[in-house]
């Protein structure tokens, strides 16, 4: 029977530790059998979080935070484990992503914390971690990561396919036949929205994007915002809290007073859904089949928005190609970890930048 790998991930949107099993075969086959996410208590939150911005003693608040974390991870590994009919041995690593506090490809580094070593030991383990750094040590920017993992998967032989994972962020990964997959962050994702649904409605989220559905996107402040010099790079490029935080909102919002709380949360689901149709208008018109994975799947005001800017393609989650959208990132570092054990590359240089094909991730033995 083929070795077990197990992904952890957990995203900018800090909601919780997404955790799968899975196996993988040669040629392009992945099977995920089993998977779980475990919230993130309010108070690890506040911890990472805080860990985003400048703040006094960061060293030790990184290690307190990052050991939480493992700990609340290793819980979820053998929780996981308990609920299928494998044992311990069974599973080769685990690929460990981490919680990313500080994302500066600019400055050639990226920041998760997440304490291999102790999850590694807590789980009796081999747990593979710090996927980013390997990319950007070659000019990377370390992110996406994920698209690699697209194009082994989900490459069709006939049509152009284009992903998009809409977690705190969101990224593209155009795939086209016979050829190497393309990709980038667009821009926010869930993560302006979650941060505002927090402050005015007292939720984590906006469920079903519900509340942004009662507003009206107000257009100068959405022109204001998208006049940002991101949107207007082109890949590679990769983005996070460092960039699109609440102070870059408020900066906008200072030159349009006025504006309801539920008219910006509405002008923040047209951002994303603008940002993500202009970019594959600007690099993928020839897509024929669109597939969300992510939180953002989950959002049905923000398919409606998406649908409404592509009516020429069909917006429809990764469910129609069989991978479920809630667990396509943690599947992909389970992948990550995978690869590393064969010691093959796990980034994908048009995407990222890199200077050529590197083997990513650092071993972390039980």
């Amino acid at each position: 029977m083929p070795s077990l790998y197990v992904g952890i991930m957990s995203g900018t949107s800090l909601d919780g530790i997404d955790i799968t099993l899975s196996r993988f075969r040669d040629p392009h086959q992945a099977e995920c059998l089993d998977a779980l996410c475990v919230p993130m208590p309010a108070d690890l939150r506040q911890q990472l979080l805080d860990l985003c911005s400048p703040s006094s003693d960061e060293l030790y608040q990184a290690g307190i935070a990052g050991n939480a974390w493992a700990r609340l991870a290793a819980e979820g590994v053998q929780q996981l484990l308990n609920q299928n009919p494998v044992c311990r041995e069974q599973v080769r690593a685990i690929g460990s992503h981490g919680q990313t506090v500080r994302h500066h490809p600019d400055q050639g580094f990226s920041l998760q914390v997440g304490a291999p070593s102790l999850l590694a030991e807590l789980t009796a383990i081999d747990v593979i971690a710090d996927f980013r750094s390997r990319d950007l040590a070659a000019g990377g920017e370390g992110a996406p990561l994920v698209p690699a993992f697209h194009q082994w998967l989900l490459t069709s032989p006939t049509q152009t396919r284009t992903l998009v994972n809409i977690g705190g962020f969101a990224n593209l990964t155009i795939l086209r036949p016979g050829q190497t997959a393309a990709g980038f962050d667009s821009g926010p994702g869930n993560a302006l929205m979650d941060n505002w649904a927090q402050r005015h409605i007292g939720t984590p989220y906006d469920a079903d994007g519900d509340w942004a559905s009662q507003g009206q996107a107000h257009q100068v402040l959405l022109d204001r915002m998208l006049a940002d010099p991101y949107f207007a790079r082109t890949g590679p490029k990769s983005t996070g809290r460092e960039y699109f935080h609440e102070a870059w909102l408020a900066a906008h919002l200072k030159h349009t007073p006025g504006v309801s709380a539920v008219d910006v949360q509405a002008t923040l689901a047209t951002l994303t859904a603008t940002t993500i149709a202009d970019s594959l208008q600007q690099v993928a018109r020839d897509t024929n089949e669109l597939y969300i994975c992510g939180g953002g799947a989950r959002n049905a005001h923000l398919m409606r928005l998406l649908q409404q800017r592509l009516p020429a393609q069909k917006v429809q989650s990764t469910d129609a190609l069989g991978v479920s959208p809630d667990w396509m990132e943690a599947m992909a570092f389970a992948w990550l970890a995978w690869r590393f054990d064969q010691r093959l590359p796990g980034n994908l240089p048009s995407v990222t930048g890199a200077q050529g094909e590197r083997i990513l991730g650092a071993l972390y033995p039980a």
